[in-house]
């Protein structure tokens, strides 16, 4: 069993940054993948970005390489999300999860869930 707790949302203006924290206990997750995903008001929920397990490959949305960075320390069982030039269409609740399955970018991959960061971003 693996617990996530995410930390770090809050509301920003338009361009500034974010880093979202996800901290795992229960077990050690250096060596399984990590993923965020968010979901907006009346939205899907949907891939944000996931890590290997060494942390030496990251895949990312369309909608946000390039502006966002995750990164990991397997050392504190914690992944990051680097959130740079926000927008307002990135306001979410921030979810980090662990996978059980191949597809990182799918969402019934991942058996465990953190309880989501709210992310607010103004115009």
């Amino acid at each position: 069993q693996v617990q996530l707790v995410e930390s770090g949302g809050g509301l920003v203006q338009a361009g500034d940054s974010l880093r979202l924290s996800c901290a795992a206990s229960g077990r050690t997750v250096s060596n399984l993948a990590m993923g965020w995903f968010r979901q907006a008001p009346g939205k899907e929920r949907e891939f944000v970005g996931a890590i290997n397990r060494s942390g030496g490959r990251t895949y990312y949305a369309d909608s946000v390489k390039g502006r966002f960075t995750i990164s990991r320390d397997n050392a504190k069982n914690t992944v990051y999300l680097q959130m740079n030039s926000l927008k307002p269409e990135d306001t979410a609740v921030y979810y980090c999860a662990c996978p059980n399955g191949v597809d990182l970018s799918a969402a019934r991959s991942y058996a465990y869930w953190g309880q989501g960061t709210q992310v607010t971003v103004s115009a």
